[in-house]
């Protein structure tokens, strides 16, 4: 599945997959344990495949900064946990995604991103870009 389908929703925890559209917002379960909210279009929702991250150059995709985690784990959870300090989260992002922009990207964010990696990566629904395009 690619990232298309996965939102953030504010004010929620964790990551929600789409699953239908109706006339006042969407359906969406949620990949913690599966509940099924009906979700308005008043709610700040974020699709993870418009997010990117902040570098000195351009910004970078969520999904290039996830294949770089797996990549760095063998597909494996990260190696450091979400709640981890905030010198342990900047210097394993330091290591993903050397050139990130310092200023503008927070350890909150970075708290975000591998808290959303492990949970992708722990439900199988991380794939490349590559296995992704071979999907359609």
């Amino acid at each position: 599945m690619s990232l298309d389908k996965i939102l953030s929703i504010s004010g929620k925890p964790g990551l929600y997959e789409l699953k239908a559209q109706t006339r006042s917002g969407f359906l969406a379960e949620s990949l913690i344990d599966g509940k099924k909210i009906s979700v308005g279009l008043r709610h700040n929702i974020s699709m993870l495949s418009e997010i990117a991250i902040y570098t000195y150059g351009e910004e970078v995709p969520l999904q290039d900064i996830f294949e770089a985690i797996a990549k760095k784990e063998n597909g494996n959870s990260t190696s450091v946990s979400h709640k981890a300090s905030k010198n342990d989260l900047l210097n394993y992002f330091s290591q993903i995604l050397p050139e990130y922009d310092e200023e503008r990207v927070y350890p909150s964010d970075v708290k975000k991103v591998i808290q959303w990696y492990n949970m992708l990566n722990e439900k199988s629904l991380l794939t490349t870009e590559a296995e992704a395009t071979e999907e359609e």
